[in-house]
């Protein structure tokens, strides 16, 4: 009974407060390519990245909590003044699977208020897959003394096994300069419909993203504070988080970050010489989630380089905006 309960009381914090369909983050300043295509081509190098997040570790005994992965890579194409990209994600979260791929493009005009700025207009066009399993484990199964565990409890209002794929579509525009960053973003513009036999599974809800960082120079030159704010909105729910990093000698750094009403997260990690990045993040949960998991972990890997060089410096080789 105590699995019931805690079971149903998940599901009534997911739907109240975390109903936004859209994967979430917490290494969101190394993540701006799989959320606004303006970012594409910006960073005037080649860059690649992957970002694999598993949340509330420990939720039912592991099976069923949110599982996250996203790749991209975004290159310019200084000839035509845009960039371009590629982003690929895997979202899973009980029994639905969401997979996505999107090719994006950006206008990059250069030099707008201060000298060596960029700012990128971005469009992303792709597609979107989601696939529901109603035979994945509900509470009637989850209490010990219900039947054999052979065959689960199948929720009638859930399709048995049913995969559809829709059109997807996001604009976005990135602002930066040396010393700061500002990105707004649109994720699901047209939301497009999935045509299931249930014709209450939602369709896709547009999503609403604002980041800006901005670098304070610190009285010690070899320090350098990056502070940083997310918001990110389907017009319903909002979520809203401020970040802090301390880089040293453009290598390794340390930070936390406070997402209102879910979580603390303690944060660090380390850029090599030839700009290959690695980050972790562990949210410790303070919702009411924080009773049924053990926090979440997430983990970025990222490199950049220069081929038009022959290296891997760039222009915007800094820990700061890769």
């Amino acid at each position: 009974m105590k699995k019931v309960i805690f079971f149903i009381v998940a599901v009534i914090f997911v739907s109240n407060t975390f109903a936004q369909q859209d994967p979430q983050f917490s290494l969101n300043m190394f993540n701006h390519a799989t959320l606004n295509p303006g970012y594409a081509g910006t960073n005037g190098s080649i860059c690649a990245s992957a970002i694999n997040r598993m949340q509330w570790m420990g939720f039912n005994q592991g099976e069923g909590n949110p599982k996250t992965m996203a790749f991209n890579i975004n290159a310019p194409i200084s000839q035509f003044s845009s960039g371009v990209g590629l982003t690929v994600f895997n979202d899973n979260l009980g029994f639905e699977k969401n997979f996505g791929i999107n090719l994006s493009y950006a206008y990059i005009l250069e030099d707008i208020g201060v000298s060596g700025s960029k700012l990128g207009l971005g469009l992303s066009l792709g597609m979107y897959n989601k696939s529901i399993d109603g035979t994945w484990v509900t509470p009637s199964s989850l209490n010990p003394s219900s039947a054999s565990q052979q065959n689960p409890y199948s929720d009638p209002a859930i399709p048995l096994t049913e995969a559809k794929t829709v059109f997807d579509m996001g604009f976005g525009a990135f602002y930066r300069t040396n010393d700061l960053y500002v990105g707004i973003s649109s994720t699901h513009l047209l939301q497009s419909k999935f045509k299931f036999t249930n014709p209450k599974v939602p369709s896709l809800r547009r999503h609403y993203y604002l980041s800006a960082g901005y670098y304070v120079k610190m009285p010690n030159p070899q320090f350098e504070l990056r502070p940083s704010i997310f918001i990110k909105t389907d017009a319903a729910t909002t979520q809203f988080s401020v970040n802090a990093r301390v880089i040293y000698n453009k290598q390794p750094w340390a930070g936390l970050s406070y997402r209102f009403g879910d979580a603390i997260i303690v944060m660090a990690g380390y850029t090599t010489s030839n700009n290959i990045r690695i980050g972790l993040a562990y949210d410790i949960t303070t919702s009411t989630m924080g009773k049924y998991s053990n926090g979440s972990l997430e983990f970025v890997l990222g490199y950049c380089f220069n081929a038009s060089k022959g290296h891997s410096r760039s222009s915007y080789g800094s820990v700061r905006f890769l």
